[in-house]
């Protein structure tokens, strides 16, 4: 699969502060990347570079092989960008503003037409009449994807997009990104684990202008992170916890009620031996069923340890 970002060796200082420091990253075209990190990690000083809005001090920044140091127009016009904070004209409908930002890009006539009647729809838009000065956040934010798309991008640049919304804005941003998967490479950054979990197929975590890790959502679970076993039964669990605490192949255990998850080293071992343990206890087992580490255990265990 190709590339639609590279970053090669891509540095950024600002007087004493080291915002980028040596990021190597490659973003498959079509996926959904969800390039993950604290505030201040430097994600916004990643996507200023590469929408052509700061230059690095070093290293490089590509768009689909274009060099975006030294793009040209027609390598914008690849690019998708919605900011943090995304400006509108207030007076506008969210129409008027699609096709004004169409029209900056040369989309005219009965092209922009259509894809103004596509992204209202996508943005669930259609037919609202309001000026966009008396939107919700919510609705901002989905005028700012649809906005962000108008050109038709190859790869669409969010830079926290959900950050500040509530619970429904959120889904209703999230389920317009995941829409996108397969069709338009989508850079995604932000700081909230499970939007990145419920959107995102490949990931990149950044630390204090370093990439911590980067795979697929299915490799950073699975490589080298401690696997879990919830074990429930029907009562005793708070005599069962300390037996499994003191197996040698148990990191760590917590217990809620009757249900008790471990920290495992061993997972083979764990299952054989818990069902002889609750046994040996005369207990009854209710269930027993491994549980995959979250993004956030994975987040933690690369971050926290530098924090």
């Amino acid at each position: 699969m190709s590339a639609a970002i590279e970053l090669t060796g891509l540095t950024k200082v600002y007087k004493e502060t080291r915002a980028l420091d040596g990021v190597d990253l490659s973003v498959p075209e079509g996926s959904v990347y969800g390039f993950l990190g604290p505030n201040g990690a430097g994600k916004t000083t990643a996507l200023r570079i590469l929408t052509g809005l700061a230059r690095p001090t070093t290293g490089g920044a590509k768009v689909f092989g274009h060099d975006v140091v030294h793009a040209t127009n027609e390598v914008r016009s690849l690019i998708g960008f919605l900011p943090d904070v995304p400006g509108y004209y207030p007076w506008m409908t969210a129409e008027e503003f699609l096709r004004f930002s169409g029209r900056l890009f040369g989309v005219e006539g009965s092209v922009l037409d259509a894809r103004v009647a596509s992204l209202l729809d996508m943005a669930g838009l259609a037919g609202v009449r309001q000026q966009v000065g008396g939107y919700s956040r919510g609705m901002r934010q989905r005028l700012g994807v649809a906005q962000a798309l108008i050109n038709a991008p190859r790869v669409l640049m969010l830079d926290e997009p959900t950050s500040a919304l509530d619970p429904m804005g959120r889904k209703d941003v999230l389920e317009m990104i995941r829409a996108l998967s397969g069709k338009t490479t989508v850079f995604f950054s932000t700081h909230i684990l499970t939007d990145v979990e419920r959107v995102c197929d490949t990931v990149a975590i950044l630390d204090h202008g370093r990439v911590l890790r980067q795979a697929s959502m299915a490799e950073l679970k699975r490589e080298g992170h401690a696997l879990k076993i919830l074990v429930e039964v029907e009562q005793g669990a708070e005599d069962l916890e300390p037996l499994l605490a003191a197996e040698p192949w148990s990191v760590e255990c917590e217990r809620e009620g009757q249900i008790i998850r471990c920290v495992v080293s061993d997972i083979g071992e764990a299952r054989r031996s818990v069902p002889a343990m609750v046994a040996g206890q005369h207990l009854s087992l209710v269930r027993m069923v491994d549980e995959e580490p979250t993004l956030e255990d994975v987040f933690v265990d690369l971050v926290g340890g530098r924090s």
